[in-house]
Parts: C-alpha cells; structure tokens; sequence
C-alpha cells in the first residue's frame, strides 16, 4: 500500500512499514530506544510489534494504566522521570505503541523530554490509525478538559499496520468509525458514501477496511498538510467534536454515568452539529436525517436530561477552539464540504439536544 508523505515525514503501512522503521533506526544511529505503551498494548499489540524490530541499540519498554482518565501531566512527569533514571538523552528515541491516549501523551512527552528528542508512532486502534497519530497534535488532558495542554509537533514517522485491528474489542472499532465517518461528512461525500449500508450489526465485517483506513489517513493528511497550525481548513475537523468533546468530559467526570469512547461522545457530536447546520441553512434537512439515520443505525442513542445538557453547555466555555470568549463550531455546508467559525445560539443548542432524543 502506497506511503502518504506529510510535512516531513511520512506515514507507512501494513508489513512494509517495518522495514521503514528498521532503516531509519539505523540511519540516525540512535543511543538508547524507549517504547511507550499502556498494559493493553504490552499485552495485545507488543509480541507482533517486537519481534518485527531489527535493530541492536538497547531498548527498554515504559507502560502506564490505559485511558483517557490516566492521559495527564501526572503521568507525563512519572515518565520523565523513567526516561531520565533510565539514561535517556537527546539522542533516544521514543516509540508510542498504542492508541490515541498513547500516541497523544508519548508525543507530548517526547516533545518536551530534553527540550525535544525523536519519536514515532505505531497507532493500534483504528481511532488513533485515522485520527491522533496523524498531524503533530500531542498533549494531555487538564483534569476533565480535553487536551488543553500540548504541542504541535510531527513524529519522525507513523506506522499504520490494520493487524493490530484484530486485537480490539468491537466497540472500540466502532469508536474509530466516527472518525471515518466524519472524514467523508467534511472532506468527501463519495468516501462517506461508501458507508451507506453500515450498522451496528455488520461494521466489524466491513469490507476493503485497509483501502477506508488508507482513505481517511490520506483526507486528514492532505487538511492538516494544507494548515498545520489550525488557523482555517483544519479547523474543519472539529465538526462533531465541539459539542463531542463536551459531552465525553461531561461522562468521564461524572461518576454517576458510564464513561463513553471519544468516537461515541463525537457520533453524538455530529448528529447534534448537523441539526444545528440545518438550522442555520447549511444542511437540507435531507442531508441531516441522511447523517442521523446511519449514524444511528451504529451508534448506541446517549441519554441526555436537563441537568445533563445545562453542565454541557457550561463545558463548552472551555473548548480550546474557543476566541475572544466565543464558541466556534465547524459545520457542515452540505456532505462533503464545511464552513468554520460558525457561532451558535445556546438556544439553537437546546433545541439540537431536543432533536436527538426523538
């Protein structure tokens, strides 16, 4: 499968990839190599991962408690302090095995140990193979607030090998999804097209899995290529995700509810953001029940009360996307295309949360 070149550096696939990863580990003649992963990725992911590096400079494997609840400073500083015990230098190189909390605090981590050092990542989930592993994001959470601290900073290389796929449960292939349905919502109808006849019954046998998965990396790469920094078309990957991000922090601080995947809070997202594109003339309302339907169809309906979407609402104060004290959304203008910077009455917002109960 062809690699896709980013901005300096490029992403590799499948069974080929490794020998990328060998050569170039050889080339920059590194001191010492450290593997971040979590207790799930050491378990499930390491013995196919391991025994396809060639290399002889030492390595040593840094695990932490898996979830979003553990991608925080707190854990930042515990590997610090390992990487520094352990001799690292400005000569290691970290190697992030694992999913989107693996690939976003490793990234983190090795953009600040010693001012900087090398790294890679080697996402294991579908979620983190589209979306986090791809355009130089890294960072941590800020108690239940969603990546307010990080970088932009590009890894020296990503590996997406859809064996690791194998390994996970079916919910956390359906939390990847989103992702790739949001791809085609944003970027390209056909794409999102080809969708059309998933359920929730039949997407762990989706057929051409490798080609969607080389589709959705390529939409991603070609936004975040064109605006690395977030000041236009990237901006475009939050549809879904301003009021996704929201209500996952919501469910994860809140002890009396059930903690939800990041795709699950964000298939909420989209269908929630997209009764607001319809009401703002952006989306007919046949594009809109064309988007809530299939999602639907996948997606497990999360329920909602009105203390719920008031201490939502009061969350979306702190979404990073925020300026000068507003909320900016991203919103469809029609499948396939978007408009951002788009404000948003909070009434219009109630009224979207009416919407998604029925």
């Amino acid at each position: 499968m062809t690699s896709i070149t980013a901005s300096n550096y490029h992403i590799h696939f499948n069974q080929e990839a490794y020998s990328h990863l060998n050569k170039k580990i050889a080339e920059k003649k590194y001191s010492k190599i450290f593997i971040i992963c979590d207790t799930n990725t050491h378990e499930n992911c390491l013995p196919h991962f391991l025994p396809l590096l060639e290399t002889t400079v030492a390595f040593e494997i840094i695990e932490f408690e898996p979830g979003e609840i553990n991608k925080n400073i707190e854990t930042c500083i515990q590997i610090w302090k390992i990487l520094t015990e352990l001799g690292g230098d400005r000569k290691s190189l970290i190697i992030n095995v694992g999913g989107g909390v693996v690939t976003d605090l490793g990234g983190f981590v090795a953009s600040t140990f010693k001012r900087g050092i090398d790294f890679i990542h080697v996402p294991t989930t579908l979620l983190s193979m589209v979306d986090a592993s791809v355009g130089g994001k890294n960072g941590v959470d800020l108690g239940n607030l969603k990546n307010q601290i990080g970088v932009i900073v590009n890894p020296l290389m990503v590996i997406v090998d859809s064996t690791y796929v194998k390994t996970l449960p079916s919910d956390e292939i359906r939390s990847g999804m989103a992702e790739m349905l949001k791809h085609g919502l944003i970027y390209d109808k056909e794409y999102w097209d080809k969708f059309s006849n998933l359920t929730k019954e039949n997407f762990t046998q989706i057929e051409n899995l490798d080609e969607l998965i080389h589709r959705s990396v390529a939409i991603k790469n070609d936004v975040v290529t064109q605006d690395p920094r977030e000041n236009g078309l990237r901006k475009s990957l939050n549809y879904g995700h301003t009021l996704g991000h929201a209500i996952e922090s919501y469910f994860l601080e809140n002890t009396k509810k059930t903690t939800l995947l990041h795709g699950e809070a964000i298939a909420a997202g989209m269908i929630l953001e997209g009764y607001i594109g319809m009401k703002k003339d952006l989306l007919t309302g046949e594009e809109y029940l064309e988007i809530k339907n299939l999602i639907n169809k996948v997606y497990d309906r999360v329920s909602f009360d009105k203390k719920d979407i008031e201490q939502i609402q009061e969350l979306l104060i702190h979404d990073k996307k925020n300026e000068y004290g507003t909320i900016q959304f991203a919103l469809l203008d029609g499948i396939g295309k978007i408009a951002i910077n788009q404000t948003v009455e909070n009434k219009l917002i109630l009224e979207a949360f009416e919407d998604y109960k029925k």
